[in-house]
């Protein structure tokens, strides 16, 4: 991951539409590996308004298949704490460029 990606991540909460996407999703996790293949995505979001309907359904994506923000997810203190620990634990297993 680039660490301009890293910097520019939405926080969670945060509602985008994507490019090859017919609806809006609701991000809920950040830096998602799939579990078969082991790649690693910027997120994983569920669909907006329903939310989760299948625990088994996540969309996992990159930052540059966002087509459009319609909302930023709470930024506050404990968010900023967060990012400084996930720069650090990408930096230990080499996953930071």
């Amino acid at each position: 991951m680039k660490k301009e990606t890293l910097k520019n991540l939405l926080p969670l909460g945060s509602v985008v539409s994507l490019k090859q996407g017919t609806k809006k999703v609701l991000i809920v996790g950040r830096i998602q590996e799939h579990i078969s293949s082991g790649k690693l995505y910027d997120y994983s979001a569920v669909y907006y308004p329903e939310g989760m309907l299948d625990p088994h359904e996540l969309f996992l994506f990159q930052q540059e298949d966002i087509d459009k923000l319609y909302h930023v997810g709470l930024q506050d203190n404990d968010e900023f704490v967060f990012r400084t620990f996930l720069e650090e634990k990408l930096k230990e297993k080499n996953l930071l460029e």
